[in-house]
């Protein structure tokens, strides 16, 4: 059983610059996977910068509201809501709430940072 704690995953400020956690990722453990799993949290009022994935992603809202943005459309998130973000799709979220949004990454195939482009502001 491979079992890990949020809090015992470092937290690291991610190339779209929300804060992330990874808690599996098949690079980093003895696990038979192909996705990886991130803990993510946008503190309210700020937008992540916008980039694109070579991979598909899945975000799921744990707590709070925003909005979502991919390429050219735009909808709004909150607890509950899974978004799919597909391959090369230029994507960010931005927090409208009062509080932390906070949500899980999936990424498959697993993140890599050579499959990461982030765009400049």
């Amino acid at each position: 059983m491979y079992k890990i704690r949020l809090k015992d995953c470092k937290k690291i400020l991610a190339g779209d610059k929300c804060s992330l956690r990874e808690m599996l990722h098949p690079d980093k453990a003895d696990l038979c996977i192909r996705y990886s799993l991130a803990h993510a949290t946008v503190k309210p009022g700020k937008k992540t910068t916008a980039h694109k994935l070579k991979t598909s992603e899945v975000y799921y809202i744990m707590k709070g509201s925003g909005v979502m943005y991919i390429d050219n459309e735009s909808s709004s998130v909150s607890k509950g809501c899974t978004v799919y973000i597909p391959p090369r799709a230029s994507q960010c979220i931005k927090n409208t709430g009062k509080r932390d949004l906070v949500f899980l990454c999936i990424v498959d195939p697993a993140w890599r940072k050579e499959d990461e482009e982030v765009m400049d502001e």
